[in-house]
């Protein structure tokens, strides 16, 4: 078990996390200080540059067995912390506010661990993703050649949760998170003098007539196989100038399903409006595709696993609110053979929500998940 010393070594490496955030696709300084503490640790391998930033682990057991993946991810937000905390954020615009550094700690928690005493049997996989914030980390990582290598049979995640109860889970097998999309409509049409507009083509009304129209196309509701949610996230019409009709518009939304076999359908019916109704208008069309969340599954046997890891460790643990309209890419990880899992460790009711920017990874929940992570590492490979 962790000592002491350790939860004091691990607090201040959470806390030096958090200092200096890197937002997705740049963590290439959070992936050294990665590499550096696991090389204190003496893994048997460790592989870095996977899918941009990422660095993974390796302990091997003495006899064959499976191969165990426990997954972290590296990055930040591109949101200013407003905080007292003395290790907070000293990069401007950017700060630790979904936990990321939290996860990470728990994951070199796990590899003190392995130091010490290897698995029984099979491999213990630390894995550090880049990019889980845009939807890109884990499909980059998977599609690395040197993934193949380390492809797990297992694959578990925690993830914290504000709104539970300090040290409750959040678990259930099947669909925990949506998977999204955010589509991009951009309308080209022909600027012109503002005095003189019928001698250019505006898509302004087109624009105006699309918000509410892919809107409507998913209004939310209940989850279940056939939810579909669409939220208009941004809107740009001409330019900021009151001499120019407007040539140009832009419309971002982020497309939600419950089930990864939905967005497809989901998608063509929202890029058919838009096409319809830039013909009518006599505009050029062009769509671009952004943050693309798989959704996140789990799996009956690796769920049961984590459940049986809590029970014996005494934490409680019930479904909850899940599953829930928020994305993770953990579920990439799913796919391809491999059975994954993700719990939602509870940090309070009170605590601020992530994404917040008063949001703080609590270090008294470190040893918590640690203990989880080993316990389902001992009752796979022992």
């Amino acid at each position: 078990m962790l000592t002491a010393d350790d939860l004091r070594d691990l607090t201040a490496f959470r806390q030096d996390l958090h200092r200096y955030p890197e937002v997705s696709r740049m963590e290439a300084a959070t992936a050294g200080r990665i590499e550096q503490a696991l090389q204190a640790l003496g893994p048997d391998q460790i592989v870095t540059g996977l899918g941009g930033h990422g660095v993974a682990a390796v302990f091997n057991g003495p006899a064959e067995g499976p191969t165990v993946m426990f997954r972290a991810e590296l990055d930040a937000l591109p949101i200013e912390e407003l905080s007292e905390a003395a290790h907070r954020s000293t990069i401007p615009g950017k700060g630790h506010l979904c936990g990321h550094d939290g996860h990470m700690t728990l994951l070199m928690g796990l590899g003190r661990l392995m130091s010490r005493a290897r698995p029984a049997r099979g491999r213990v996989v630390l894995m550090f993703q880049p990019a889980e914030e845009d939807g890109s980390g884990a499909a980059a990582v998977v599609a690395d050649p040197r993934f193949e290598a380390l492809r797990p049979d297992w694959a578990f995640a925690i993830h914290n949760m504000p709104g539970l109860p300090f040290g409750h889970s959040g678990l259930k097998a099947g669909a925990v998170n949506c998977a999204s999309q955010g589509l991009k409509i951009t309308l080209t049409g022909k600027t012109a003098h503002a005095s003189l507009p019928e001698t250019g083509v505006s898509p302004a009304l087109a624009l105006a007539r699309l918000i509410p129209a892919i809107g409507g196309l998913g209004s939310g509701g209940v989850l279940g196989p056939d939810y579909r949610l669409v939220t208009i996230t941004h809107a740009r019409l001409g330019e900021a100038a009151f001499g120019i009709a407007p040539g140009e518009a832009e419309l971002w939304a982020t497309l939600r399903t419950m089930a990864d076999s939905q967005m497809a359908a989901l998608r063509a019916a929202a890029m058919d409006l838009a096409r319809a109704e830039a013909a009518a208008s006599g505009l050029g069309i062009r769509f671009s595709y952004h943050d693309d969340f798989a959704a996140s599954v789990n799996d009956a046997d690796a769920t049961a696993h984590l459940a049986r890891a809590l029970d014996a460790l005494g934490m409680p643990h019930n479904e909850g609110d899940l599953p829930m309209r928020a994305s993770e890419d953990f579920g990439r990880f799913g796919q391809g053979g491999t059975r994954s899992a993700m719990l939602f460790l509870g940090v309070g009711e009170g605590h601020p929500a992530l994404h917040n920017p008063d949001y703080d990874f609590p270090d008294t929940l470190i040893p918590l998940g640690v203990q989880i992570f080993h316990r389902v590492m001992r009752d796979l490979l022992g």
